[in-house]
């Protein structure tokens, strides 16, 4: 029987690039999957799916409420229309047909980015109209006070490595500053493998991917204050119908949830072990200089940084990131530098011989097929 690469015409991928979207994001374990199976095989009355599920992983999590959704940018399109529509059942209806004076939604503006999509397009899927504090360099909490009006129905953290690190208030801060002026917190956590610090730091609502560090399957996970997390479901019959989850999606993010409570994951100290003699191999190689690097985001996780000396290799960086996506097997890296010549290997998704055949497949590109 041929494989799914195979049947499909399908080119096979070494994810380097982490846990992203456009790779399929992770694969989940045995459990899971099996959970996702049962899901598929059975029938359930939908509404008592989502409110069972929701008190376990509320119960798991010790938060005051939690659900499942469809995937994360879908978490923050409904948890922005949540706040707005609360329990009027005409603007569940007509959210975007229905001016709304209190509909903006501030932000740091550094953390205005694209994930893969606009954050700016997830609020305004949400009826929101995005409010930027501060500036691209930093936001204090004086700043993002001084956008608060009395439009304002929601603040917005983004907390992820996409977004600027240096001079930004913290979760904690944004509380102070959220409750001050009575309005909802709401923390885009989406690929954050703590699953208490932000509802503990008081936001009120905190979205997580759940096919992220979580592993589960393509799904998101909203969790936050029993009211908040209350009108995040009602949205089934408003914005959030076409961004459904499916009874799969439920019962396997619900499975993946408990096992990464109780899993023991990989730490950044087994993943140095792990990429050091791909570092070494690399560190062979004329014009590559390989090292270690930690999460900009502060997380446990190490990765290589891997630099190129153009003048030397003779080859653009952007145009060998290009050709590793070409040959055998697509080579996926994290881009974010290579303008500078510089790019990232995530090592969690990868074995010792798929991290051998990069190191490799670099060294054809280069023509140094004889150091390898």
């Amino acid at each position: 029987m041929p494989s799914i690469y195979e049947k499909y015409r399908l080119k096979q991928v070494i994810n380097t690039s982490g846990r992203m979207t456009a790779l399929g994001v992770s694969t989940p374990r045995p459990e899971v999957v099996q959970a996702a199976m049962d899901g598929m095989n059975h029938y359930f009355e939908m509404k008592d799916l989502v409110n069972k599920t929701g008190e376990y992983i509320a119960k798991l999590l010790d938060v005051e409420g939690a659900t499942v959704v469809s995937c994360a940018s879908a978490g923050i399109a409904q948890s922005v229309a949540a706040v707005l529509v609360k329990d009027s059942d005409w603007l569940l209806e007509n959210l975007h047909v229905t001016p709304i004076e209190n509909n903006e939604i501030v932000l740091p503006k550094g953390h205005n980015v694209n994930f893969g999509a606009p954050v700016g397009t997830m609020v305004a899927l949400g009826g929101g109209r995005l409010v930027e504090a501060g500036y691209a360099n930093e936001c204090s909490a004086d700043q993002l006070t001084a956008a608060i009006t009395p439009r304002t129905a929601a603040i917005v953290y983004i907390k992820s490595h996409h977004c600027v690190q240096k001079s930004m208030l913290s979760v904690e801060q944004a509380a102070v500053v959220a409750r001050k002026h009575d309005l909802p917190l709401i923390v885009d956590a989406a690929a954050e493998e703590d699953l208490h610090a932000y509802y503990r730091a008081g936001a009120d609502l905190v979205i997580y991917s759940g096919a992220k560090a979580i592993e589960g399957p393509t799904s998101g996970l909203v969790i936050g204050k029993t009211q908040y997390v209350e009108w995040v479901k009602r949205q089934t019959a408003g914005i959030g119908r076409a961004m459904k989850v499916g009874k799969e999606g439920i019962l396997g993010l619900t499975c993946a949830i408990e096992h990464y409570l109780t899993a023991t994951k990989e730490s950044g100290a087994e993943m140095v072990a792990k990429m050091t003699p791909f570092i070494e191999a690399l560190n062979t190689l004329n014009g590559v200089t390989a090292r270690v690097v930690w999460d900009s985001a502060g997380r446990d996780i190490a990765r290589t940084e891997i630099k190129f000396d153009e003048a030397t290799t003779g080859l653009g960086t952007g145009d060998l990131v290009a050709k590793l996506k070409q040959g055998e097997y697509a080579i996926y890296f994290r881009g974010y530098k290579a303008n500078e010549g510089i790019i990232e290997a995530d090592v969690r998704s990868v074995n010792a011989d798929q991290l051998y055949i990069v190191y490799r497949r670099i060294s054809e590109v280069l023509g140094q097929e004889k150091n390898a």
